[in-house]
């Protein structure tokens, strides 16, 4: 018996139709704007983790800030 992906069962839930004719290997009539909301999805990826990269440097050059202010003070 072959494993059902989460997506697959949201598939068939959604459209038990859609869900057939995929597996029948048919290539849905809207794909283009399919492949636009995966691409989309893709660029949102990107600036995530781009944003979560900028907040780990933005952290590291706050502490490193902060320790040459306490140094300055105390020395």
């Amino acid at each position: 018996m072959r494993k059902i992906s989460a997506s697959e069962l949201g598939a068939f839930l959604y459209c038990q139709r859609s869900w057939w004719y995929a597996r029948q290997g048919e290539r849905s009539d809207n794909q283009p704007e399919m492949d636009l909301g995966s691409q989309v999805h893709r660029s949102h990826s990107r600036s995530v983790k781009h944003a979560a990269f900028m907040r780990r440097v933005a952290m590291v050059l706050l502490i490193a800030g902060i320790v040459l202010l306490v140094w300055s003070l105390f020395s």
